[in-house]
């Protein structure tokens, strides 16, 4: 008698650890769901000068992970790489390698106290630009709200 006890003991462990390793792998299931969603990046510009970096940058990031959801916000002297016709201190238009990320998915927020303050027009920004209400709130809220990484070139 003293044997069937020891065996229902241990074919109980058995069962309990069949069924906690269940749950286990439903768990790292779901985990790996979440892992696989994209993963949601604001590049921030606030200067000119961060421009070339930022889309070089974005190139390569799409280029190791594709799935990657990319956006750029820009504010201050960080919107001059999308005004229409512009190009960096080499004579390089920035339209060609901005096209080339939206044909990819990346989007690209102006702030609009900015073009206020510098009395820029909105239709002189290249086509597909978005405007936002303030650069620095939209970093923030994508952050706080969306879940975005943020990222300085």
């Amino acid at each position: 008698m003293l044997k069937n006890i020891k065996s229902f003991m241990i074919m109980g462990t058995a069962v309990t650890a069949v069924l906690l390793g269940m749950c286990g792998s439903a768990s790292a299931s779901s985990d790996s769901a979440k892992s696989a969603d994209p993963i949601k990046v604001v590049y921030h510009i606030s200067d000119i000068e961060q421009a070339v970096d930022g889309l070089r940058n974005a190139s390569n990031h799409l280029a190791a992970d594709p799935t990657v959801k990319i956006t750029f916000v820009t504010h201050s002297s960080g919107i001059d790489f999308l005004i229409d016709g512009a190009k960096d201190k080499n004579g390089n238009p920035y339209n060609i390698n901005v096209e080339k990320l939206m044909a990819k998915g990346v989007t690209f927020d102006v702030c609009h106290v900015t073009l206020t303050r510098r009395k820029i027009d909105p239709k002189t920004l290249m086509e597909g630009i978005k405007i936002v209400p303030s650069g620095v709130a939209e970093v923030a809220r994508l952050q706080a709200k969306e879940g975005y990484v943020y990222l300085k070139p």
